[in-house]
């Protein structure tokens, strides 16, 4: 795989890896205490810049050692080689050595669109190990604070099948960078979001905890799930990359959150936040629209009609809501399309 933030990339998937195949829909199974803040949400937030497009969480040992998990990974084996190939740089193994991830997305200083991501990791790594593959593979280090910054412009394949980094300019503020915040607290991202999460860990300052608009959709989602994603929609909408006419298309969302909770299958709930009453009753036509195609074309997979079955529109006001449930069978329906359609190929 060659791509000039293959680290950062890495890093990212790590949220959307959790999710098992649905990007942002995270999954739930109870957060241990510990890791929350008076504030609401897990500590890891107080590294995230106040004015973040969105922000995601995910209790990634929790995820990966679920019985839901295990059964997706028995029926829907997915190739590990990006897996293998970060712990064989990083000495960083996802499935075992990371508790927990918080990241998010940043809007420009000339645009409200996001421009730039961090990832705050907790686990157990071998921080020796992990700075020297990095200066071994041609990053640049620095001394930012007490923390050795670690930060390259580029990486790229090399002959032999290895991992190359072009060391960053001097002055650069869009090379990727690591840094370990403190044991066990590893940050990855933008090397002016690394910095910032230095920053405001050993001066504290302006970050999103301070903002109550966001804490409060936090505190809404995070009793007891174990993963969740929120955000402006605006941000999310310029990632998703929409046709112009679709985006014209959609009522006018403010926010949007994501929380789910896995156990032998998954229950969650997606949630919008609109403009006015007006928007949200539009938004609720959409929905209802969706809903009513998908039962009609579920035809008689009785473990998908379980599913679509399970669909509630609700919310109030400005507030629309969306629950859902995915029955453990989904999987193992897909697991076996999956090997029948492998059979038909050979």
């Amino acid at each position: 795989m060659t791509t000039r933030t293959r680290y950062f990339v890495i890093a990212s998937l790590l949220v959307l890896t959790v999710g098992v195949g649905t990007g942002l829909v995270a999954y739930y199974v109870g957060f241990p205490t510990s890791a929350f803040s008076s504030t609401g949400g897990p500590d890891e937030l107080r590294y995230m810049p106040r004015d973040a497009g969105v922000i995601a969480y995910a209790n990634v040992h929790e995820i990966m050692t679920s019985e839901l998990r295990q059964r997706v990974k028995a029926n829907v084996p997915l190739p590990e080689n990006g897996q293998r190939e970060f712990q064989d740089q990083t000495g960083i193994n996802i499935e075992n050595d990371i508790d927990r991830v918080v990241a998010c997305l940043e809007p420009s200083a000339a645009s409200p669109m996001p421009s730039a991501g961090l990832v705050v990791a907790t686990g157990r790594f071998d921080q020796v190990r992990i700075e020297a593959l990095m200066r071994e593979h041609g990053a640049t280090v620095e001394d930012y604070k007490g923390r050795q910054l670690l930060s390259a412009d580029r990486m790229h394949d090399s002959p032999g099948g290895s991992m190359t980094m072009e060391p960053s300019a001097p002055g650069s503020t869009h090379a990727f960078s690591l840094a370990f915040v403190k044991p066990g607290v590893v940050a990855v991202g933008t090397q002016t979001l690394v910095r910032r999460a230095i920053d405001l860990d050993t001066t504290g300052g302006d970050n999103i905890t301070l903002n109550d608009e966001v804490m409060n959709l936090v505190r809404s989602i995070d009793g007891g799930n174990n993963a969740w994603a929120l955000g402006r929609f605006d941000a999310l909408r310029s990632h998703a990359r929409l046709p112009e006419q679709v985006q014209q298309q959609l009522p006018a969302i403010t926010w949007f959150s994501v929380s789910t909770h896995v156990n032998g299958g998954i229950r969650g709930v997606v949630r919008a936040e609109t403009r006015d009453e007006a928007s949200a009753n539009n938004l609720r036509d959409v929905v209802r629209g969706f809903m009513a195609l998908a039962k009609m074309q579920s035809g008689s997979k009785p473990e998908f009609q379980a599913m679509l079955q399970s669909l509630e529109l609700g919310g109030s006001g400005t507030t629309v809501a969306l629950s859902f449930s995915v029955p453990v069978q989904v999987f193992d329906a897909v697991g076996a399309l999956k090997r029948q359609m492998g059979d038909l190929h050979r």
